[in-house]
C-alpha cells in the first residue's frame, strides 16, 4: 500500500518507518528541508530506542522516502495520514493551524480518492473541521477517519509494531476496511483488536485515555505523599493497590510528577472541551494544578532536610533531565521547575543524562553544569538529585558514590532505590512516601 505521513515529529517518524517496515511505500513529508535532509542521511531528530535501524533500513531499500514535496507524495498515495504538532495554543486549547494548512495542502494535491486520517492528537469536532476543509478544496472524493495514537516515549517502535489496540473513526465502511488493512499485519501475531467507532468516539478515546493515566499517577503521588505525613510506606501501600484486578499494578509509581508532550496538554485540551460545552468536570480540572505542585516535592524534602537554611553556594549532583527514561524529552519535565528553583536560590547544580544534555542545553543554557558520566557530577556535591529515572543509575556502584559526594545524602525524586538498603549502606535517604 502507499501512504503518506505529513509530519516527520515524534510520531509521524515512528508511523512512517513502522509502516514501511511492513512492507508499505511510504512518504515522509515536512516542511523543515534541513530535517528532510538529515532524515536521508539518517539523522533523526528525536531519540527513540530502534528507531534509527528501523529508518536507515527501509530508507537503503527504498520503502522509506523524506520529502518536501506535499503534492508528489499525494498524488502517489491513497491513504495521508495527518501527524504534525498540535501543541498547546495557551488557553488549553490545541494550537491547529498545522492540521488546517495540511490538509488545504492535501485537499489541492489531491487527483483521485483519498482516506485523510487525522494522526495527530485533536480535539473532538478536528474530522468535522478537516472534512469541511477538503470539500472546500476539492473535487474528489475522500474520507477523513481518526487514528488517534498510544504510543509510550522510550517504547514507541514496540508499541507501534505490536499494539494493544488500534482504534480507527470512521463514517464509511470503505475507510474503515482500509484501515484495518494497513493495521492487520501489525495485529496478526498478538490477535489484539482493532476497534472500529465513529470519528469523535475515536477522538474522544485518545483524550479520555491519557486524562485517566495522568489522573492515576497524580492520585498514586497524593497517596505517597499522605504516607509520608502519616509514618506509612507507599511502596506496601503500592502492592496492596496494584493487586486489585480493578485497580491494576501499571501507572501507580509515586514520584515528582508526570511531565511529557502528551499527558499535560492532553489533559488541559480534554478539560478546555469539556468547559466549552460548559460540563463541569472538577476531577478533571485538579489533576494539572495537582501534578505540578507534585512536581516540587522534592523541593519540601530538602528544605526540610536543611530546616529552611540558606542554600546558597551549595552544589547538588542531578541524575536524569528528560521527563522519563528512555527519551530526550524535556517538554514539561519535572527536573525543569526543580533546577531553576533551586538556581535562583544560588545553588550550583551539576547534571547528568545519557540522552537529553542537548535538549536540556537549549532549556538551561549555561546557568548549570553538564557532565559526561554519571560519577562526574557528584565529586565534592553536597547531595543527589535522582529526577529520572534511567537503568545506569539504578546499577551504579554505591561505595564510589558515598566516596565522591561530600555528605552521603540522596533525594530520590523516583523511588529508584530501597529505602533499607540505602540506610544500610550509609547514606540519609529521602523517597516519595517512604519517609516513615
Amino acid at each position: 500500500m502507499k501512504i503518506t505521513v505529513v509530519g516527520t515529529g515524534y510520531v509521524g517518524l515512528v508511523a512512517g518507518a513502522c509502516f514501511a517496515d511492513y512492507g508499505n511505500q511510504v512518504y515522509c513529508v515536512d516542511i523543515d528541508e534541513q530535517k528532510i535532509e538529515n532524515l536521508k542521511k539518517s539523522i533523526l531528530p528525536i531519540y527513540e530506542p530502534g528507531l534509527s535501524e528501523i529508518v536507515q533500513r527501509n530508507h537503503e531499500r527504498g520503502r522509506l522516502r523524506f520529502t518536501t514535496v506535499l503534492s508528489e507524495a499525494v498524488t502517489d498515495s491513497s491513504i495521508i495520514f495527518i501527524a504534525v504538532g498540535t501543541p498547546d495554543g495557551g488557553d488549553g486549547r490545541p494550537d491547529l493551524r498545522g492540521v488546517r494548512k495540511v490538509a488545504e495542502s492535501i485537499a489541492q494535491a489531491m487527483n483521485s480518492y483519498k482516506i485523510i486520517v487525522n494522526k495527530s492528537t485533536v480535539p473532538v469536532g478536528t474530522g468535522e473541521m478537516v472534512a469541511e476543509i477538503i470539500s472546500q478544496n476539492t473535487e474528489h472524493e475522500f474520507d477523513v477517519v481518526s487514528n488517534p495514537e498510544f504510543l509510550r516515549e522510550g517504547r514507541a517502535v514496540d508499541d507501534f509494531m505490536k499494539p494493544e489496540r488500534v482504534v480507527i473513526g470512521a463514517s464509511s465502511e470503505r475507510a474503515a476496511a482500509a484501515m484495518r488493512e494497513v493495521y492487520g499485519p501489525f495485529v496478526r501475531e498478538t490477535d489484539n483488536p482493532i476497534y472500529t467507532m465513529n470519528v469523535k468516539s475515536a477522538e474522544i478515546t485518545k483524550y479520555a485515555c491519557n486524562t485517566f493515566l495522568a489522573m492515576k499517577i497524580t492520585f498514586a503521588n497524593e497517596v505517597a505523599n499522605l504516607c509520608d505525613a502519616l509514618g506509612a510506606n507507599y511502596l506496601d501501600v503500592k502492592h496492596g493497590l496494584g493487586s486489585d484486578s480493578r485497580i491494576g499494578k501499571k501507572f501507580l509509581n509515586a514520584g515528582i510528577g508526570y511531565g511529557g508532550s502528551c499527558f499535560p496538554k492532553d489533559v488541559r485540551a480534554f478539560e478546555q472541551t469539556a468547559q466549552d460545552t460548559s460540563l463541569p468536570v472538577p476531577l478533571i480540572s485538579q489533576i494539572e494544578p495537582t501534578n505540578e505542585r507534585q512536581k516540587l516535592r522534592l523541593l519540601q524534602l530538602i528544605d526540610k532536610h536543611y530546616t529552611g537554611a540558606n542554600l546558597q553556594g551549595k552544589t547538588f549532583a542531578v541524575w536524569g533531565l528528560a521527563f522519563k527514561a528512555g527519551t530526550d524529552d524535556m517538554r514539561d519535565a519535572p527536573s525543569i521547575p526543580i533546577i531553576q528553583n533551586l538556581v535562583q536560590r544560588g545553588v550550583i547544580i551539576k547534571a547528568h543524562d545519557p540522552v537529553a544534555r542537548h535538549t536540556a542545553h537549549s532549556i538551561f543554557k549555561d546557568t548549570i553544569q553538564y557532565s559526561d558520566t554519571h560519577y562526574e557530577p557528584l565529586e565534592n556535591a553536597d547531595a543527589l538529585l535522582v529526577l529520572t529515572e534511567w537503568p545506569v543509575y539504578r546499577e551504579s556502584d554505591f561505595e564510589k558514590v558515598k566516596s565522591l559526594l561530600k555528605e552521603a545524602l540522596i533525594f530520590d525524586g523516583r523511588n529508584l532505590y530501597e529505602r533499607q538498603r540505602i540506610l544500610e549502606r550509609g547514606f540519609t535517604y529521602y523517597g516519595i512516601g517512604t519517609n516513615q
